[in-house]
């Protein structure tokens, strides 16, 4: 098992940051965040890894097809590497991920979404969800690709959709087991149980959950 060091990606308030930093700091995670990284400069997330003493960068991103997004993508690996960054954590970044990123970090990049993949992709999962009126939606923590929401799925969490149900109270419990998975995927990297397959992940030494297993505990240690 090794130590990683992680760079996170933050477009917003930084809660499942908060979660990595949280389980990093609990020993549910054998790594330490080493770097944050926002598109946004009002992002409240980099003020949570400031408060944690992690170096946090704003790098503006353009356009995809422009040169500010060129730049800002070398810049990405130059603060990675300066970071000594082993494993990329997408955790609320909004934005795409450059060719430099994927080159210099193969199949060492995650991300996670607000839905069941491969339903709802984009940006408004939970709310997509609520209103096409499915009866379960939940959370994925994936491998990342160049395109969004496509890579290999590493582990799901799944929560019931109730009556009454809007984006926002749907998004909230989606965002409890966020909370949970993304520390899980994480600690599997760290203990190199994770094989990518084609389009599955594999996790090594594991046994599948039972079905009431997976009921009850959603987002369960394996």
């Amino acid at each position: 098992m090794s130590q990683l060091n992680l760079g996170v990606f933050v477009s917003g308030g930084g809660t499942n940051l908060q979660a990595i930093i949280d389980a990093c700091a609990g020993g549910r995670i054998d790594a330490t965040v080493t770097v944050v990284i926002s598109d946004k400069a009002d992002a409240y997330a980099l003020e949570r890894a400031r408060s944690h003493d992690i170096p946090a960068y704003h790098v503006p991103v353009g356009k995809n097809d422009s040169p500010e997004f060129t730049a800002a993508d070398r810049r990405h690996v130059e603060l990675l590497q300066n970071h000594d960054v082993d494993l990329v954590c997408l955790a609320g970044y909004m934005r795409l991920i450059g060719p430099n990123m994927f080159a210099a970090y193969p199949e060492a990049i995650l991300n996670i979404h607000p839905a069941l993949l491969p339903s709802f992709p984009g940006t408004h999962g939970q709310e997509d969800a609520a209103d096409y009126g499915v009866k379960v939606a939940g959370c994925t923590v994936h491998f990342a690709w160049p395109e969004f929401d496509t890579g290999p799925i590493i582990i799901q969490a799944a929560v019931p959709v109730l009556p009454g149900d809007d984006g926002a109270s749907l998004a909230a419990r989606i965002l409890a087991q966020e909370h949970k998975i993304y520390p899980q995927a994480i600690q599997w990297c760290a203990e190199g149980r994770l094989r990518i397959e084609g389009r599955r992940v594999i996790l090594e030494d594991a046994r599948p959950p039972t079905i009431m297993e997976a009921i009850i505990s959603p987002g369960l240690e394996i």
